[in-house]
Formats: structure tokens, C-alpha cells, sequence
């Protein structure tokens, strides 16, 4: 029987999901699939400088699997660079990191789905203390703008 698959955790979705060379129409373009766990991959490795092994545990996989995914999305890339095709990231097997916050007097939570949709709350549900900010629990990888801490089940997109 096969291992089971282990879900990839995405702590960033990029806002930007489509890059194309300039001056070629959209039409006459091949486009390369980059997934949304490969485009994290880039980002943990090649944006952030992690090692592979801290990157593998930021994405919950194996050093051997995040070698494997960042590999898939370099050939990826290159391929698009160097023929002129276009660049799509959507789809994969992912969840999004979940969002921690914590109150000026220590006390941390874990903000639901649906709050977050309807704005981050403002005072502490503990304390009712303001100034709440998010909060990074060491060796955790969060990224850009928010968009990562999204809670998210196991995500299938594409």
C-alpha cells in the first residue's frame, strides 16, 4: 500500500499567479504550471536563503521531498525563462499556515477562518487588552502581506 500524502503547509500565496514575456501575444505563448507548494519552495530557498532542511520543516515535508519540489520548480522556471513561455502558479496540494496572534499582556490565540475574512480582531479575547499583533512561533515560516495566514484545511486547487 502506498504512504500516504502529506499535505504541503503554504505559508504565502503569492498576490501575482501569472507572468508572461513581454512583447509576445498571449495567444502564441506555451504556459509552464508552477504549483502553489513549488512557488513556496522558491520563495523559502531562493528569496529567503533557508537551507533545504529548515525549508522542509517550515512546509511539514522531508529534506528529500522539498529537494524534490524545489528541483520540479527550478526546471520549471528555466524552461519558461530560457524558451519564452509563460509562467501560471495555481493548484497543488497545500494548506495555509494558520494565524497566531498575541496581546500586548502575552496571551496568544489562533484566529478561526471566518474572522479573518471579517477583519483581525482588535482587542484580546482573554484580557480585552489592544495592540494585538501578530506572532511568529519560532522556527514557523510566515510570509508577505497576510496572505499566508489564511487558515486553510488541506487545500486542492486545479
Amino acid at each position: 500500500m502506498a504512504r500516504p500524502f502529506k499535505c504541503r503547509r503554504v505559508a504565502f500565496v503569492p498576490d501575482v499567479t501569472f507572468f508572461k514575456p513581454a512583447g509576445i501575444p498571449l495567444r502564441a505563448l506555451e504556459e509552464v504550471r508552477l504549483t502553489v507548494e513549488e512557488a513556496e519552495a522558491i520563495r523559502l530557498k531562493d528569496l529567503e536563503g533557508l537551507e533545504q532542511e529548515a525549508g522542509a520543516d517550515k512546509m511539514n515535508v522531508s529534506r528529500p521531498t522539498f529537494q524534490r519540489i524545489l528541483a520540479s520548480a527550478r526546471q520549471k522556471i528555466a524552461d519558461a525563462i530560457l524558451n519564452g513561455k509563460a509562467i501560471r502558479i495555481e493548484g497543488g496540494n497545500f494548506e495555509i499556515s494558520p494565524l497566531r496572534l498575541r496581546c500586548a499582556n502575552s496571551h496568544e490565540w489562533e484566529v478561526p477562518s471566518q474572522a479573518i475574512t471579517e477583519g483581525s480582531p482588535q482587542l484580546c479575547p482573554v484580557c480585552n487588552a489592544p495592540g494585538i499583533e501578530p506572532f511568529v512561533p519560532a522556527g514557523f515560516g510566515w510570509g508577505g502581506k497576510g496572505r499566508g495566514w489564511v487558515r486553510g484545511r488541506h487545500r486542492h486547487i486545479g
